[in-house]
């Protein structure tokens, strides 16, 4: 069996699912408004090659909303957010990121991990498809659920510029 892995596109605003011999999935994503960087508190989207540390929220439903990683036993609704105007959601599944490139996303300041970077669920009326995170990538919660089912911790995962 051929292993998946992660190309993320920030010009095309684009994640594709592949392994050796096909495309499994391609979506629209929603990648910093601040667009690529990988200093700490840049709320810059990091570019190169990561792995999946981390899958959070198997099992849960859709539109469950995580604070540090912990599901706070909200479902997210338009009526939440009016509660909470401009909380930056994170729903329903979590793929954490860790940079593998020593120097580029890893360690130091520049540590993707460490800046809790995610492949996560949005609200469905935020906009996928154009820039708008704080450096994670936004996907619509089915997508995300999706791609959380068909990839494993250690799952590569590449950063890139262009389309």
């Amino acid at each position: 069996m051929n292993t998946p892995y992660i190309e993320i596109k920030l010009a095309s605003q684009r994640l594709c699912l592949r392994d050796d011999n096909s495309l499994l999935m391609e979506v629209a994503i929603s990648s910093a408004r601040n667009g690529p960087g990988e200093r700490g508190g840049s709320e810059c989207t990091p570019r190169g090659r990561h792995i999946i540390r981390a899958k959070i929220g198997a099992g849960c439903d859709e539109n469950t909303v995580f604070v540090g990683r912990r599901p706070t036993g909200e479902i997210y609704s338009k009526a939440l957010s009016e509660h909470f105007p401009g909380r930056d959601w994170i729903l329903t599944r979590i793929l954490w990121l860790s940079g593998i490139e020593k120097g580029r996303n890893r360690l130091g300041d520049v540590d993707s991990m460490r800046r809790y970077i995610y492949i996560h669920g949005s609200p469905d009326e935020e906009a996928i498809g154009q820039t708008g995170s704080r450096g994670c990538i936004r996907m619509r919660n089915k997508d995300v659920m999706r791609l959380f089912d068909l990839v494993n911790v250690g799952t590569c995962v590449h950063i890139m510029e262009g389309t």
